[in-house]
């Protein structure tokens, strides 16, 4: 990894340290289990699995909107006190989404807005290409970030590029605290 990805890596790490804030029970737990480079990449695993899930129900015609929301409170750390820093790759009118509501109009679309339902897709697989993970020195949060790839049904492949952060819950569970992701440049 050359060192302007380094910084860019640790840039971001700092800002979602200072933009995600941390309490004193996290910190106590991620001191006594740190987050460790297999629990992201088994997360990241996990979270690629749940949007091939959701477009499988859609497909099927079931309850593709329950099956998101599952998927959102198994990976977001959305709640009373947490602030979840989500910038989502097809969204240009509504650029962050700040809450649970927000975050499932944009996996399932909203009529009306600028939301097509993301995971409805569907898609067959995700695949990721870790650029670097940094875990933090106290172990509380670790940041990954790289491109993954979204198989169509036509297996043809999407290539996003994703910067994500990750806290343990009071389970000892990755939650997601900071999601940015983008279609990479293109010149023409």
């Amino acid at each position: 990894m050359n060192k302007y990805a380094t910084v860019s890596i640790l840039g971001v790490s700092a800002l979602a340290l200072a933009a995600c804030g941390s309490d004193e029970a996290a910190s106590t737990e991620s001191a006594a289990n740190p987050i460790t480079a297999e629990e992201v990449t088994a997360a990241q695993q996990a979270w690629g699995e749940g949007i091939v899930a959701i477009g499988q129900v859609f497909t099927e015609e079931g309850d593709f909107s329950a099956r998101a929301s599952e998927h959102i409170t198994t990976h977001y750390a959305y709640g009373e006190d947490a602030t979840i820093l989500f910038k989502p790759t097809l969204a240009a009118e509504d650029q962050f989404r700040e809450t649970t509501e927000e975050a499932l109009s944009y996996f399932v679309g909203t009529e009306g807005t600028e939301d097509g339902g993301f995971a409805i897709a569907p898609y067959t697989a995700v695949r990721w290409e870790n650029n670097g993970t940094v875990i933090s020195d106290s172990g509380d949060m670790a940041v990954a970030m790289g491109n993954y790839f979204f198989t169509g049904t036509d297996g043809n492949e999407t290539k996003v590029e994703y910067s994500f952060a990750y806290e343990k819950d009071e389970n000892g569970d990755l939650k997601i605290v900071l999601h940015h992701s983008s279609l990479p440049f293109s010149a023409s």
